[in-house]
């Protein structure tokens, strides 16, 4: 009697897992079994303040991310998943101001515009900018941090991007 209770709980549960391979995840994301490509335009930098290298180096940080955290494959136009967009600001506002009206921090904020399309699911299509900022000490040129605060700020726009785009929160 057992046995046969066993047994059939086994079938039971072999076929409820059987029926649910609908989606993969790998690095935190989810994506459906039947997108398998993926594409990403360059990102211009539109932000007249931003060094020149920025929408490249954004560009390829996005890909290196899509790369390392899931398995779809790289084509130039037309992937089941894409991306476009721009840098769109790239600017430094005093904050922190002291007793003597001067400013002790200095921050850095950089907004990119994304367009996202998933040709097998458009509900999850998205047009929306993403802004995020780094502080530095007044004390500082912008020219002497600027490479460490783009790093920093383009990980935590990606890590914005990849988990509105794939990881679905």
């Amino acid at each position: 009697m057992r046995k046969s209770i066993l047994l059939v709980l086994l079938v039971f549960a072999g076929a409820v897992m059987n029926s649910c391979t609908v989606k993969y995840s790998m690095g935190g994301a989810t994506i459906a079994s039947d997108v398998k490509t993926l594409s990403i335009d360059d990102f211009s930098n539109r932000a007249p303040n931003g060094p020149a290298n920025l929408g490249q180096f954004f560009t390829n940080e996005l890909k290196d991310r899509f790369q390392s955290q899931t398995s779809l494959t790289f084509v130039e136009d037309d992937g089941h998943l894409s991306f476009r967009g721009e840098i769109t600001d790239f600017d430094t506002k005093p904050v922190s101001v002291t007793g003597n009206e001067r400013a002790s921090m200095t921050r850095l904020t950089v907004t990119v515009h994304v367009a996202f399309t998933n040709q097998k699911n458009p509900d999850n299509n998205f047009e929306t900018n993403f802004s995020h900022y780094e502080d530095f000490s007044a004390t500082k040129t912008l020219s002497e941090v600027e490479d460490q605060l783009v790093e920093d700020i383009t990980e935590k726009l990606i890590d914005d991007i990849f988990n509105k785009s794939v990881v679905n929160w």
